[in-house]
């Protein structure tokens, strides 16, 4: 099958074929399709939701949707993927931008002999966290002292080693999932009593840190078109663990040591045309080997966009359009799409069952006016970020405080 060709002035562009998985989640991500196909690419989607269900906006920006049973059927999926090869020719692109689909994609990929993004033998390195630490290191990046958990009397020579408290995590997981805070050697024995015994943990040190990310897009030489960054003061994992509110923030402006980590870590792990969003722990304390308060250090890459709700939350923050300069670098390998005035961008997640002293009302009546974007968060993504959310722009750090303050104070 050969692929279309468009007619445009004196030359003929051939159409690209982008497979997209899973476009209809999260639900925001019917923007990255429609900023392909603007682009003239044919823009193919693939998912287990019933094509009704899909919003209008999505049902606009695809060419053809496949719906299978369901995508963690291998199988179906390559049917889908060998339909729309036979149909409209060599599939050029593919891509869900989504943790929980990366391996997934990349055995797509390499399976059908699709040349851009990762493959299979590229996936140890960008989903293991053991595997992270080495290209930190080659970027001369610090990172956590850790021990893949295996017996119980090697956990506590590594203990012995770094003190408590420890934290323990799937060494491939996704979020904050399956995250442990690790006190005391009772909390280890309660541990070892129930981990899942198919899941391989990572033990690392404890560090007293905020993390701070680099989120960029990067071209196909590596280096980046867009950049900003966001700071999560509280942990994932306690917020996911303990049921607790959830704060993060987009800043204004990127600091210039993140730049430059992150430009270090494009470098070491090789990254060509995607969409990252690097984590590192910006010390607040001192922290003997690994460097001064206020200091930076590697805790783990991702290469897929922050989740949720944080790209529109890039585009409040930046004035800009980061869908489209995906989709830009996608199709032309740059952009054109700068960035306006600048904000820091504020999410506050309520958790249901608290008791709240500003009522929800009274809060948009407070805010209204900086307001980007309020209500339920998606059951999917309430874990991380609780139920109700609110989102909105601030010129400086003390009107965001004082938001902050006002969303999260309970009686």
């Amino acid at each position: 099958m050969k692929k279309d060709i468009i007619k445009k002035g004196y030359y003929d562009i051939i159409m690209k074929n982008f497979i997209f998985i899973s476009p209809n989640f999260p639900e925001n991500y019917w923007h990255f399709c429609r900023e392909l196909k603007n682009n003239g690419l044919n823009v193919l989607g693939i998912g287990d939701a019933p094509y009704d269900n899909l919003c209008p906006e999505l049902k606009d920006s695809l060419n053809e949707y496949y719906k299978v049973g369901s995508l963690e059927n291998y199988d179906e999926v390559c049917r889908a993927v060998d339909f729309f090869r036979n149909k409209y020719g060599e599939i050029d692109w593919l891509e869900s931008n989504n943790e929980y689909w990366l391996e997934r994609d990349a055995r797509l990929r390499t399976d059908f002999n699709i040349k851009t993004g990762f493959h299979n033998e590229d996936m140890p390195k960008v989903k293991y966290k053991s595997r992270m630490k080495e290209f930190y290191a080659r970027a001369g990046i610090p990172t956590a002292r850790y021990h893949i958990v295996d017996s119980w009397e090697n956990c506590m020579a590594f203990i012995q080693e770094v003190g408590y408290p420890v934290i323990v995590k799937p060494n491939n997981g996704v979020g904050a999932s399956f995250t442990y805070k690790l006190n005391n050697q009772d909390e280890v024995a309660y541990f070892f009593a129930t981990k899942f015994s198919h899941i391989e943990y990572i033990m690392e040190e404890y560090i007293y840190a905020e993390i701070n990310s680099y989120d960029a897009i990067i071209n196909s030489h590596g280096e980046p078109i867009f950049e900003i960054g966001n700071v999560t003061p509280m942990s994932l994992m306690d917020v996911v663990n303990n049921a607790d509110n959830s704060i993060f923030y987009i800043l204004n402006n990127l600091a210039d040591d993140t730049r430059a980590m992150g430009r270090a870590t494009v470098k070491s792990f090789g990254v060509k045309s995607r969409f990252v969003h690097f984590e590192f722990f910006r010390l607040l304390e001192d922290h003997e080997g690994l460097g001064k308060k206020g200091e930076l250090i590697g805790l783990e890459v991702n290469m897929r966009p922050s989740g949720g709700i944080s790209p529109d939350m890039m585009n409040f923050s930046q004035s800009t359009d980061v869908y489209k300069i995906w989709a830009d670098m996608i199709a032309y390998d740059s952009s054109l799409r700068g960035i306006g005035q600048t904000a820091f961008c504020a999410f506050a997640g309520r958790r249901d069952g608290k008791n709240f002293v500003i009522s929800d009302e009274d809060i948009m009546r407070k805010y209204g006016a900086n307001m980007k974007m309020a209500g339920r968060v998606a059951e999917a993504l309430s874990g991380a970020m609780g139920n109700r959310m609110y989102i909105a722009n601030f010129n400086t750090r003390e009107e965001m405080d004082a938001f902050y303050r006002d969303v999260l104070a309970c009686r």
